[in-house]
């Protein structure tokens, strides 16, 4: 491929400074981290167009998602929207107040609360959703669909074989089948 990016520059700036390192996983790093900046850049204005504020539509998608009654726990939305427990409950408030969920107690649990997707969240949830995807089709026009399908397999083998976090930073282990034979 001819066309370069600035990931490129980076790349060959650490080839020229430490020929000794191989920086090759910044190629995929690299990209990956601007990509994810650059997409939340291009998906906030439709957000925004539906009156949407910063995060309100993973919430709303995921209630909408889960089906009739379009009820959920708050612990339930921890996980899938990877926020902390208090970053989820003021999340929720801000939708509680703007009329798209409603929190009722939770009948099979005294003290549990389960938030449910409102009539006016539904409504705008299912409207954003069809413009969401129709932005999100667009962003991907320069790669055919099967292109897209690979990069979808692909990105879910990086993600599901990620290494646990506690070993982030360290160094492999090569397993001794693995290992090259020591040289004495």
């Amino acid at each position: 491929m001819s066309e370069r990016d600035g990931v490129d520059v980076i790349l060959e700036q650490w080839r020229r400074e430490r020929p000794d390192l191989d920086p090759s996983p910044i190629g995929i790093i690299g990209r990956v981290s601007r990509l994810a900046r650059e997409l939340e850049q291009r998906l906030e204005p439709v957000y925004r167009e539906h009156g949407l504020e910063p995060g309100w539509y993973d919430v709303l998608a995921t209630l909408r998602r889960s089906g009739p009654p379009y009820r959920l726990r708050p612990t339930e939305f921890s996980g899938a929207l990877m926020l902390t427990s208090s970053g989820t409950t003021k999340r929720l408030d801000r939708l509680e107040h703007a009329g798209l969920i409603a929190r009722a107690p939770d009948p099979a649990d005294r003290r549990g609360i389960l938030i449910t997707l409102t009539r006016a969240g539904r409504e705008l949830v299912d409207t954003a959703s069809a413009a969401h995807l129709d932005n999100e089709r667009h962003i991907l026009a320069a790669l055919t669909e099967a292109e897209q399908r690979r990069l979808a397999d692909l990105l879910r083998k990086l993600q599901l074989g990620l290494p646990p976090r506690a070993a982030i930073g360290a160094p492999r282990r090569a397993d001794s089948a693995d290992a090259p034979p020591e040289d004495g």
